[in-house]
């Protein structure tokens, strides 16, 4: 317990979302669980999960199966995907057996777990997070490793459930916290900048004074940012850049650093 302890420490204080995911990733392997995927948005809808360049999608698993799991919304059509969506909570898949074995999957869904089967993906671990907003969503599957039952998997939840979710949860509230940077092309830090001052109430003329440049160099900034955020407007850009925590952030990482890997 203490070296769980020690590591909720150092997730808690973890500056970036690699970092965070490094620690939690590498102790779910010690476990049993060297594929681990996650998964955040900020813009669910109800018919869907929101633009897939403004949530957030981690793993440790190889790009093989990365690439299999979202083609054609592979993920979308599995039963634990399904659940997550529905539920909070935690819960092996123990379940998805039972279901699949007594006919109670639709169709679509025995599929996909057929397909995983063939893939070498038979048991784990689901756990959906609690929601932070009426449209904000993050989830965890942990894949046991080949060799691994499901009855192995329901002996090491049994016996390291708590602290395997304190360990979740404290990388799922860590990485909420830090930005989200957007896939289509990250903000620059006068970009940044200049959301900021907008945030604050300041007008173009305002901002231009607080940052030495011209008017028309703010609203350049202003304009690139809109775009970077997929917005029509400047006021939609510092909501979003808000909810992404991609302002008012004493770190701001590189696209890169928050790429699926």
């Amino acid at each position: 317990m203490t070296e769980v302890l020690l590591l909720l420490s150092r997730i808690a204080e973890a500056d970036s979302t690699k970092a965070v995911w490094d620690l939690a990733s590498g102790w779910f392997r010690t476990l049993g669980f060297s594929r681990a995927n996650y998964g955040f948005t900020r813009f669910r809808s109800p018919r869907n999960v929101g633009d897939p360049d403004d949530a957030l999608f981690l793993t440790t698993a190889d790009p093989d199966y990365v690439q299999r799991y979202f083609r054609g919304n592979f993920y979308a059509r599995t039963p634990v995907f399904r659940w997550a969506e529905r539920n909070q909570g935690a819960c092996t898949w123990a379940w998805v057996r039972r279901a699949l074995e007594a006919g109670e999957l639709t169709p679509d869904e025995a599929d996909t777990v057929r397909q995983n089967a063939a893939w070498g993906i038979v048991a784990g671990i689901s756990v959906s997070f609690p929601d932070t907003s009426t449209r904000a969503k993050g989830a965890l599957g942990l894949l046991a490793d080949p060799g691994i039952t499901q009855d192995r998997v329901e002996e090491i939840f049994a016996t390291r459930g708590p602290e395997l979710l304190a360990v979740a949860h404290m990388m799922h509230l860590r990485v909420i916290q830090l930005p989200i940077a957007s896939r289509r092309r990250a903000l620059t830090a006068r970009q940044r900048e200049s959301l900021e001052w907008v945030a604050d109430g300041k007008t173009s003329a305002d901002v231009a004074m607080l940052m030495g440049v011209s008017s028309a160099m703010v609203e350049k900034h202003l304009r690139l940012a809109r775009e970077s955020l997929s917005v029509d407007t400047t006021a939609q850009a510092v909501a979003k850049a808000a909810l992404l925590n991609l302002i008012f952030q004493p770190v701001v990482p590189s696209q890169a650093s928050v790429a699926a890997g």
